[in-house]
């Protein structure tokens, strides 16, 4: 599983032009599933999502933690992430989750991510065209893989 983690100001993500999900301060989080990704990899990728300490404290030093600050979380679906460039120009996406799969451990991971935060989490919605708007705070953008965990 591979996530990319923007701090944001606010964000939405917009399907046929409606908003699907919208976030005041927290984080957007891009998320793409591949075949292999397990119950622990979903725990591990919730608790580093939830506890990773990338927004200000009182001194400016990025120290506290989405929870912390009580912020907003919005998860949006993105199969591209496990785009291999190695040949040619065109991406594959070969170790990407077949849709069919990879639907079910988004809303696993969104219903799992709902079940340990204190506040619902947004979200786009699967297999869509989906625009997304963001104020990224910062900037801070953060790429984790559940299989780099070592």
């Amino acid at each position: 599983m591979r996530v990319v983690i923007q701090r944001v100001k606010h964000a939405n993500v917009k399907v046929d032009n409606r908003i699907t999900g919208q976030i005041g301060v927290g984080l957007l989080v891009l998320v793409g599933f591949e075949e292999s990704d397990t119950d622990q990899d979903f725990d591990w990728m919730i608790n580093k999502i939830i506890q990773l300490r990338i927004f200000p404290d009182e001194k400016g030093v990025m120290n506290v933690s989405v929870q912390d600050i009580k912020g907003e979380i919005l998860v949006v679906s993105q199969f591209t992430l496990h785009a291999s460039t190695k040949k040619g120009n065109r991406p594959s996406y070969i170790r990407a989750s077949p849709p069919e799969l990879a639907e079910k451990q988004y809303e696993k991971f969104v219903n799992s991510l709902n079940s340990k935060y204190f506040s619902p989490v947004r979200t786009g919605e699967f297999g869509a065209d989906m625009k997304v708007e963001l104020l990224n705070d910062g900037p801070v953008t953060i790429c984790i893989d559940s299989k780099n965990k070592e």
